[in-house]
């Protein structure tokens, strides 16, 4: 087995992006074997336990991922992660990886590919709410599968929002006061830690994608359940979504039923599902999978030499 350090420099985003959409075409086929994410919460946060196999990629294995929000008062990443993978013939340990950069890119990566299929406009004015690392892995994604024309980013924080902006000068990003104005857009992408609504439906026009990432865990939730259910609603995974993602919250206290779920980023890459019309408003509920850490993991290990550490 060997250890594969941060390989995220030397990954480009069109790869990543076609990667993550191949493996959402094979979960759309039924071609994976992926149970739902295991979660161990503590009271600052929580860690995940990821396994997932593709036979006809011949790849196997397991990410462990933390999420917990007020690290960065300690001065850590909010989400760091880990993935191994195996030999599926042996289960041998083959290689150990620090996936917390490529955790970003692959999330990244859903959303462009969910952007890419989904938007009806292009080029694309883009909406960020939220102005961390995800933020800005969903912006870089989406940029190398659409072509944007103005981003606007509102955070808790003004300053926040500004220093992203200045930050990320090649995206010429426009920071917003108010949320609502980030909202008017083609492309809106929600990447915050919310357990209380934040976008309003009354806020977004017809036509808009939404790209709602950060609701991954149960009791998160970003959006208005009234824009839900005015929405086509695709999801990354039905169990895990209906569990974790965006509806879960609306689902359990049924406001919204799982039978409105349109369809799976996977069907929508195929071709199987998609928008009905131009003026629908659309939203992709992404948890971020397992089989995505292993495509990218795929990617990485063919790209820096690892540390050969004894095993067995």
């Amino acid at each position: 087995m060997r250890y594969y350090p941060d390989a995220s420099a030397h990954l480009t985003w069109p790869e990543v992006n076609t990667a993550i959409e191949e493996v959402f075409a094979e979960h759309g086929r039924g071609n994976v074997r992926m149970p739902s994410k295991v979660y161990i919460t503590f009271p600052d946060g929580d860690f995940r336990t990821m396994p997932a196999a593709i036979p006809s990629m011949d790849l196997a294995g397991v990410k462990i991922v933390n999420v917990h929000p007020k690290n960065r008062e300690r001065g850590l990443p909010t989400v760091m992660a880990t993935t191994l993978l195996l030999d599926p013939a042996s289960g041998l340990p083959t290689a150990f990886l620090n996936a917390t950069a490529l955790t970003d890119m692959r999330t990244g990566a859903a959303g462009a590919v969910a952007a890419k299929h989904l938007a009806q406009k292009k080029p694309l004015t883009v909406g960020l709410i939220g102005s961390g690392r995800q933020a800005y892995a969903q912006l870089a994604a989406t940029a190398a599968a659409c072509t944007i024309s103005e981003v606007f980013v509102w955070s808790r924080s003004m300053a926040r929002a500004e220093a992203f902006a200045a930050a990320h000068p090649e995206y010429a990003i426009t920071p917003v006061a108010r949320i609502q104005d980030a909202c008017a857009c083609d492309l809106l992408v929600t990447t915050t830690p919310s357990r209380e609504p934040l976008i309003r439906s009354e806020w977004v026009a017809p036509g808009t994608h939404i790209n709602a990432i950060g609701a991954d865990a149960p009791g998160k939730q970003e959006l208005d359940v009234a824009l839900l259910r005015r929405a086509e609603v695709f999801i990354d995974d039905y169990e895990q979504a209906t569990h974790s993602g965006e509806v879960n919250v609306p689902i359990s206290r049924g406001e919204y039923p799982a039978s409105a779920i349109a369809g799976t980023l996977g069907e929508v890459v195929l071709g199987a599902k998609g928008r009905s019309s131009p003026d629908a408003v659309t939203i992709f509920d992404s948890t971020g999978l397992a089989v995505q850490d292993l495509a990218i993991a795929r990617i990485a290990v063919g790209r820096v030499d690892g540390t050969e550490l004894p095993f067995p």
